[in-house]
């Protein structure tokens, strides 16, 4: 037993001295079942492949979602993180969530990703057709610094309701499905990429759809926000949902703060668009990604300078 305490405490110190070491960094992603996890995986996956050309080495962890990692990475705990651009848009700005605190003008974009959905899915039993009808239900809110939480309390506002207009439960994104379909929730909310493992999930394991989120409330909630913007997300992409089904979101964006060094951006982000095929092929959400689209903008907070050299001599960006 000493022995093996001994060797957990050998590797613990040696895992705070690799991760404090120059050239590691740790991204913060979201839920396991969600599509921030693997997307962080691919990046650090491409970057850690091509580590002996710079010497970078990259890892993914798990989080509370896109609130924790802007807070973290504010805290200088996270280097990188994959966030919703609305949430980005009001942490640079210190509003909204944020106004607790001085605006995190640190904040930098890498790229943007893919167009997130916020997605809708209620038990067909339940008899909910649109939005305004979740009032009263059971509704998974998400947890406490999620993005998925604020984002939803951003457009019930607009209603003129509050989390206290439902039964609400604080469920993980990964225990959602399984709660919709025993019953004990009526509602799931999750603003995702499509096609995304937990709504294919509930569609799959119980009879569900997805709610149409559209209304005057949603065209207010994108006077405050511009980074909220019209989605539809595909018919026949879930069983049981042949229909298209409009909403609203927004976009997952990679993002770091201005220490990270310029060489370090410069070369996470040629990591990923050197070897852009084989990122493509990592998730079905990056299928219809292009690289001149990922880096065109607007973007919610300023490029790193690091990543627009790289986009520059690559011929992605026109220089000035």
């Amino acid at each position: 037993m000493r022995k093996a305490l001994q060797y957990l405490f050998i590797v613990l110190i040696s895992f705070q001295v690799h991760a404090e070491s120059p050239g590691f960094y740790t991204l913060g992603t979201g839920g396991v079942t969600g599509v921030y996890y693997p997307t962080g995986g691919a990046i650090c996956r491409l970057v850690n492949l091509s580590r002996t050309d710079h010497g970078i080495r990259c890892a993914v962890v798990s989080t509370g979602g896109t609130l924790a990692n802007l807070r973290q990475i504010r805290a200088g705990k996270l280097e990188l993180a994959i966030v919703q651009s609305d949430w980005l848009y009001h942490a640079y700005r210190g509003t909204d969530q944020f106004n607790d605190r001085p605006a995190v003008k640190g904040l930098r974009t890498l790229f943007t990703l893919y167009p997130e959905y916020f997605t809708v899915v209620a038990r067909t039993d339940a008899g909910i057709s649109s939005f305004e009808q979740i009032k009263g239900r059971k509704v998974s809110v998400g947890k406490p610094g999620s993005g998925q939480r604020a984002t939803l309390q951003a457009l019930i506002t607009n209603l003129g309701w509050s989390f206290d207009d439902f039964d609400a439960m604080e469920l993980d994104p990964a225990e959602q499905a399984e709660a919709l379909c025993k019953g004990d929730i009526d509602v799931m909310i999750y603003p995702v990429g499509h096609p995304s493992g937990a709504t294919k999930e509930v569609t799959r394991d119980c009879d569900s759809r997805l709610i149409p989120v559209t209304g005057d409330f949603v065209l207010k909630a994108k006077k405050d926000n511009p980074q909220y913007q019209a989605l539809s997300i595909p018919g026949g992409l879930y069983q049981g949902n042949p229909e298209d089904v409009e909403t609203i979101g927004m976009m997952a964006t990679f993002v770091t703060d201005e220490s990270l060094s310029n060489d370090a951006a410069y070369h996470i982000v040629r990591s990923v668009f050197t070897q852009f095929e084989q990122f493509r092929r990592m998730h079905p959400a990056f299928l219809g990604l292009k690289p001149q689209d990922m880096v065109r903008g607007p973007f919610t907070a300023p490029l790193h300078p690091g990543a627009l050299r790289y986009y520059k001599e690559s011929g992605l960006l026109v220089a000035d």
